[in-house]
């Protein structure tokens, strides 16, 4: 069999790198599919679509896998079974990336299911995948017979060291201030998320307009591509549609939609039952009680949606009336309460409208980080923060079913919001867990608050207060007309044409999420947004700052207390001590954890307790182990074996020192035995280290008062040269530790 000849298109990238899309080798039976390539990083993505919709669908049943195979690193999957399982949270927020950007661009009348597979089968520590996954989406479907309005591609752009660049690598991207995902097709920008450190809205602008000219050229090469093996697009129907019953639902439910919209009711569940209460009439007038045929529900409900709409819309837009009566850059009524729960480390209320979030904060020690062992990325995560929506937050009858995409997504978010302002310096891993109780609109939003006031709460000094807000659009497509809405609600995101979140401090942005639902949408309409956007957040800054003006003095009384000091990168081992036998010995002795990182040739010791006596007792024992003898200072040390000429005392751990007979006491010692036994402590004074040997000598003596009348015997004359002539045994020279001491007159 003949291999076959990929067809290619290469990306120069202008820097010396260059993206080649192929296609024509792989995954042949896909509709289509196409590995993306740049440096060693290869990333297949193969596209599959039903050929007919399942009965009733009036949406797009659309589904992005995002993996990592774990090979592509060089790796073993982690577990038992050694193969990959379950969606990591960075595969599934990669996925939603890529989703984000595709869903728009189909037909909304396509509702076949559609699947969108990508993997990376090699791994390029130089080049981010996530940054290629959008480009390798759109090229399979642009080659593919799937409809879809396409190409689009996403980039990284990066503001490092000051300047602006495309797709950097995970090394470079540490240093950044700015770091976005950007997807746009040739003409618009249609999603965008990322996280800054308090970036300017100028600044961003710059960013999306730098992103956008890098995608033009892998749309062109794309199209190019199309147009060398692209297929042509499917026939298909998917929607039985009434033109008549359209219309007469048009005539009939339009006007009293546009009423309900000017009514100005705040209460969303009393608004949908006004706006249900038009299609239940309507209902009812057409096919009354004893109606023998077949009522066209669906239909009639997806007429009625679309005169809805468009009945909310244009009261928006000609009249300046928002579904719950406020001004387009009007915030919702906000209460805050920090401190609320008495159990966690830190909590707090946020209510903005009928938004709520109540979160928690729990510190915990270096045991607690999240551990992160991933196909690419390895490490551990020391700020965790956890988004919960269950379903009574909406009125939702129905049991909840653990984490979803969607909470991953908006936990997500809300981490990049929050993460930079904590200190760096901070000794604790910290947990934030958001529980959304009521959602009308922009919960993650109320997430960034809530969690900010309860990081306050618990004492937590972070840099600056952040707060977050999410903006809408409402646009006309036969016009220039808009209207910029600040703090949306769920019908207003629902039925818009933009959802921009947008969090900061004072002095600028911190993290971005827009979703755009429109083609044509011009930047001086993003100006327009992100200055409403940030009028509005300093609003409720200030409603924040109102209920906690800084983060309390100290943390609760129930918080873990955390120390960290530095040692010696060689005194190390000696605190673990041999199988972690001191080390455990100090935890069990003093009621702490300890842990032990290296990091910059120095050892970076954490000692967690529940109270600061137990931290001092484990920092005493510590200090001593890593402590250095000094000449001059005293010393309670313990007598650890005694000779005939002294004893050996250790003065810190593991470091002996010999008090000499002769410097036990000013009287004579004839027997050191007599002096002291092996155990006991005794206070001594560390008169010198040898620079060769490192011996150290000790003194008792020199810490009692002399007795009166003490007179040192002189020492005998020193011949020339300074030999002290023939000793007993026949040497020359000093004596040594040992020989007699001199007579005292006073013994």
């Amino acid at each position: 069999m003949v291999k076959p000849t990929p067809t290619e298109k290469v990306i120069d990238l202008g820097d010396g790198r260059t993206i080649t899309i192929e296609t024509g080798k792989l995954a042949k039976q896909a509709d289509g599919s196409v590995m993306v390539k740049c440096g060693g990083t290869y990333l297949l993505a193969a596209v599959t679509s039903a050929t007919e919709a399942k009965p009733d669908t009036d949406f797009m049943p659309l589904t992005v896998e995002y993996k990592e195979k774990f090979a592509s690193a060089g790796r073993f999957p982690g577990g038992f079974t050694r193969r990959e399982g379950r969606a990591s949270d960075y595969e599934i927020l990669i996925a939603r990336l890529v989703d984000r950007a595709l869903r728009p661009l189909f037909p909304d009348n396509y509702h076949a299911d559609t699947f969108v597979n990508i993997t990376l089968f090699s791994a390029d520590e130089n080049v981010m995948p996530d940054s290629l996954a959008g480009l390798a989406a759109s090229a399979a479907m642009v080659i593919s017979d799937i409809p879809w309005n396409g190409p689009i591609s996403e980039v990284r752009v990066a503001r490092i060291d000051g300047k602006l660049c495309i797709n950097p690598s995970a090394k470079d991207l540490e240093r950044a201030d700015l770091d976005i995902m950007v997807a746009a097709s040739m003409n618009d920008i249609n999603m965008v998320e990322g996280e800054m450190k308090e970036v300017s809205e100028e600044d961003m602008l710059e960013a999306l307009k730098f992103a956008h000219e890098a995608i033009k050229k892998q749309c062109q090469a794309q199209l190019e591509l199309r147009e060398l093996i692209g297929k042509p697009k499917r026939e298909y129907c998917h929607e039985e549609n009434d033109e008549e019953l359209r219309a007469k639902v048009r005539e009939q439910c339009y006007e009293k939609a546009k009423q309900v919209a000017r009514s100005r009711i705040a209460n969303k569940a009393e608004r949908g039952r006004q706006f249900e209460a038009i299609k239940a009439e309507f209902i009812a007038n057409n096919y009354p009680e004893g109606y023998e045929g077949e009522i066209p529900t669906a239909m009639i409900d997806r007429y009625y949606h679309d005169v809805e709409r468009d009945a909310v819309r244009r009261v928006l837009l000609d009249e300046q009336i928002r579904l719950d009566g406020r001004q387009t850059d009007e915030i919702r009524p906000i209460w805050c309460e920090a401190g609320y729960l008495p159990g966690p480390h830190g909590s707090a209320l946020f209510t903005r409208g009928e938004t709520q979030s109540l979160s928690t904060v729990t510190l915990g020690t270096k045991l607690d980080e999240k551990l992160i062992d991933e196909a690419t990325v390895r490490g551990t995560e020391r700020f965790l923060l956890h988004y919960n929506f269950p379903p009574f937050s909406t009125n939702d009858p129905k049991a909840p079913r653990g984490v979803g995409r969607r909470e991953i997504g908006h936990g997500h978010l809300a981490m990049r919001a929050l993460k930079n302002m904590i200190p760096e310096d901070i000794p604790y891993t910290v947990r934030v867990v958001s529980d959304i109780l009521e959602s009308n609109g922009s919960s993650s939003m109320a997430t960034v608050c809530a969690g900010c006031l309860a990081l306050m709460d618990a004492g937590v000094k972070i840099k600056k207060p952040v707060a977050g807000i999410a903006m809408g659009l409402i646009t006309d497509t036969e016009s220039d007309k808009y209207c910029v809405l600040s703090d949306i609600l769920g019908d207003e995101d629902h039925l818009g044409d933009m959802d921009f979140k947008v969090t900061g401090t004072k002095d600028g942005i911190t993290a971005t999420q827009m979703d755009i639902k429109v083609d044509g949408l011009k930047y001086e309409v993003l100006a327009k947004a992100l200055a409403q956007a940030k009028a509005g957040r300093l609003h409720i800054l200030n409603c924040m700052l109102e209920e906690l003006p800084e983060p309390r003095e100290d943390y609760k009384p129930h918080a873990p207390r955390i120390v960290t000091i530095n040692i010696p990168k060689d005194m190390i081992g000696a605190v673990i001590g041999p199988g972690g036998k001191i080390i455990q010995d100090i935890q069990a002795t003093t009621g702490t954890t300890i842990n032990i990182d290296e990091d910059d040739n120095k050892g970076i010791v954490s000692i967690a307790a529940a109270n600061k006596a137990n931290i001092d007792a484990a920092l005493a024992r510590i200090n001593q182990i890593v402590a250095i003898p000094e000449v001059g200072k005293t010393y309670k040390g313990k007598v650890k074996t005694i000779t005939t000429f002294g004893a050996f005392v250790e003065i810190l751990p593991g470091k002996d020192g010999l008090l000499h007979v002769s410097e036990m006491d000013w009287k004579r010692i004839e027997d050191p035995n007599d002096f002291c036994k092996e155990g006991d402590e005794i206070e001594v004074l560390l008169k010198e280290i040898d620079p060769k040997t490192g011996k150290m000598r000790l003194s008792r003596k020199d810490l009692v008062p002399k007795p009166e009348g003490y007179v040192e015997r002189p020492e005998r004359p020193r011949r020339e040269g300074g030999d002290r002539g023939p000793r007993r045994d026949g040497g020359h020279g000093p004596r040594r530790d040992g020989d007699r001491a001199p007579r005292r007159d006073n013994e």
